[in-house]
């Protein structure tokens, strides 16, 4: 396998994962029976973990507190082999949570986000980690940054070439993007995300054209991936039958997937959707957000 020396700088949210599993189907304004599991999360940290366990070269530029769930967080990270040198701790702050609500059949109910810190992610605090990114092989970066974060980066990845992938983190944080999205070599998203653009999809994937997106990847569930050029008709992979066990993390592992084939080949979407797939459909049988057992071989053996 090809080995790189450039690391993947990943950008973004950086927080405690908790998810709650109903034992069985929720009743309203009452106590309900469930599971408790706690791991790392952050839609950009599970993509860098993913990265690192395939054996590539992972950076990571985020915010945790000092209390002890951050100090998890950047151990956890470490011990993975994620470079948190760039990870910004911020004294007297609590680190940021997601806690999934799960049904009992593993599909998310409900998604709470407690995340303040990742909107220091500002250009100033961005500005200490720029030598990073100049020597990057592929900046992420995902949707929980703040808006004001977006023009520094599209601006970086225009002047110096190195690919920019955003990856979208939900509905509610799609209008985080700015209105000009020029230097943007991929947009991940989810068909919610898109009808957030415009109600038709093909409406909104001209939409984000127009705005400078290079390129769409739709993600649509078991229906597969759906990619959007300028000029050119959409094309589509469909994806692996699987048995579902927990769909948390899945996206993150699609687009994981997906960027460690852009770092072999930045215009093969080809082979970007299907290792893209092929991830997402294995972390799809496991109940961690990144499939546990996940090392380099998954790689040489594509």
């Amino acid at each position: 396998m090809k080995t790189f020396a450039a690391p993947i700088v990943c950008i973004g949210g950086l927080n405690i994962d908790r998810k709650l599993r109903l034992l069985a189907q929720a009743l309203p304004g009452s106590s309900n029976p469930c599971e408790a599991h706690e791991s790392p999360g952050g839609v950009v940290r599970n993509v860098a973990e993913n990265l690192a366990r395939l054996g590539l070269p992972v950076a990571l530029v985020a915010a945790v507190g000092d209390d002890a769930g951050g100090r998890m967080l950047l151990e956890q990270a470490a011990g993975v082999g994620i470079d948190t040198r760039a990870v910004i701790r911020l004294r007297r702050h609590a680190s940021d949570s997601y806690t999934a609500v799960l049904a009992p059949d593993g599909s998310l109910a409900l998604g709470l986000a407690a995340m303040p810190l990742v909107e220091s992610l500002n250009p100033w605090a961005l500005a200490a980690s720029q030598a990073l990114r100049a020597g990057a092989s592929l900046v992420v970066a995902d949707g929980n940054l703040p808006t004001d974060a977006w023009p520094l980066l599209l601006a970086e990845a225009r002047d110096s070439g190195v690919p920019l992938v955003c990856v979208a983190v939900s509905e509610a944080k799609m209008e985080r993007l700015p209105e000009q999205l020029a230097g943007l070599h991929l947009l991940l998203l989810n068909a919610g995300e898109l009808a957030c653009v415009a109600p038709e999809p093909l409406q909104a994937l001209a939409a984000l054209h127009a705005r400078g997106v290079a390129r769409v990847l739709v993600s649509q569930g078991a229906a597969g991936l759906l990619l959007s050029e300028p000029g050119r008709a959409p094309r589509h992979w469909p994806a692996p039958a699987v048995d579902v066990v927990d769909v948390t993390g899945a996206g993150d592992a699609l687009s994981a997937g997906v960027c460690a084939a852009l770092l072999r080949d930045a215009a093969d979407f080809d082979a970007a959707a299907r290792l893209g797939l092929a991830l997402a459909a294995l972390t799809l049988q496991t109940e961690d957000s990144v499939h546990p057992e996940l090392n380099p071989s998954f790689l040489e053996d594509r």
